[in-house]
């Protein structure tokens, strides 16, 4: 099957010919639909996480199942799947307590992907830049047939964290006040989380001015650019103190460190980014002592199998924006492309269309 593989740090992906195994016990093997191009896949191509390679990144896909292994009942061929990238074990106390996302035990340590009799390791259970996957069954999430495959890559990441965040890991009130910093693909969705949970107002936070227009179709009602202003100051003022609700969406400390020091007494704040392995931040004290609430988000704290199916079904409703979250589509040989659109700011998502 064709795929791209990174090779080397900071180095083009490589488009080639490579090895994938047929699904073993527990097992699905899914033809890649589509991909979306994420930053969490850019920060291990420039060695902000240190990642065996060689290496097919990739990790939020959707695609249609087309074997399985012995013992899943799962899904059967044919069957139209979101992945998960982070599959669950079922049995752990984090599973037992509704918070697989959490789950260390379900992922496996087989590798089924080769080249030559060489080894190409596979990308937090997933590895989507290839024309096909094989994960765990707890990897995959049925979804319903009539929703549409090219664009629910997305769904397995960028939507489901953002939105997640929101609704699962903070649980926004209706009325309150939410500013959000960084307006790539998760923050627009944190963005549009905050809309659906009927938040009052809503501030974007970006030192482009495009990503800060992109933000006003998800519902952002005020908007802040941090090239030009001190933002800790425009959201105090604009929130009459600060606000109730502080996503940060960039993953740089210093940004954290920011998003408490937005959120009122009693407020809370909320940390959605991957900051660089081993970084540190600074957090006033005080401000912790006075019921301030500094919190991290993984994969939006969703439970895969139960909230990816509801965001599908908000989506068809017309209550949850998608189509206009894809800003480029590109086939899986303008990968690097996506890659260079996606550093100068110039996309929301970028989809690799299978």
């Amino acid at each position: 099957m064709k795929a791209a593989v990174l090779y080397e740090v900071n180095k083009p992906l490589v488009i080639e010919e490579i090895d994938i195994d047929e699904p073993g016990p527990g097992q699905v093997m899914v033809k890649t639909v589509s991909s979306g191009v994420c930053h969490s896949d850019l920060h291990n191509i420039e060695g902000t996480f240190p990642i065996d390679m060689p290496v097919v990144l990739g990790h939020e896909a959707a695609g249609i199942v087309e074997r399985v292994g012995e013992g899943v009942t799962y899904v059967q061929p044919g069957d139209h799947v979101v992945m998960n990238f982070i599959p669950f074990c079922g049995a752990c106390r984090y599973c037992q307590s509704g918070r697989p996302v959490l789950c260390t035990e379900g992922r496996g340590t087989a590798n089924h992907l080769h080249k030559g009799g060489q080894p190409i390791n596979v990308f937090i259970s997933v590895s989507s830049f290839a024309e096909h996957m094989v994960a765990p069954v707890s990897g995959v999430v049925k979804i319903r047939r009539d929703a549409p495959l090219d664009k629910l890559g997305i769904m397995g990441c960028a939507v489901a964290t953002g939105v997640g965040a929101v609704l699962n890991t903070a649980k926004v009130e209706a009325g309150s006040s939410v500013a959000v910093i960084g307006m790539g693909g998760v923050g627009l969705n944190v963005v549009q989380g905050a809309a659906l949970a009927a938040a009052g107002c809503i501030i974007a936070i970006d030192v482009l001015e495009r990503k800060l227009e992109m933000a006003k179709q998800f519902g952002a009602t005020h908007f802040v650019n941090a090239a030009k202003e001190d933002t800790v100051k425009a959201v105090h003022a604009l929130t009459g103190g600060g606000a109730d609700y502080v996503f940060e969406v960039v993953g740089r400390p210093e940004a954290v460190s920011q998003a408490v020091d937005m959120v009122h007494d009693g407020g809370e704040a909320l940390m959605v980014g991957l900051s660089p392995v081993g970084s540190k931040t600074s957090i006033d004290t005080l401000g912790l002592a006075a019921e301030k609430v500094l919190k991290g988000s993984r994969y939006g704290s969703i439970r895969p199998r139960v909230d990816i199916p509801r965001f599908i079904d908000l989506y068809m409703a017309g209550r949850l924006k998608l189509d206009e979250l894809v800003t480029r589509t590109y086939p899986l040989e303008g990968i690097n492309e996506a890659f260079a659109a996606m550093k100068a700011g110039e996309v929301a998502r970028s989809i690799i269309a299978f």
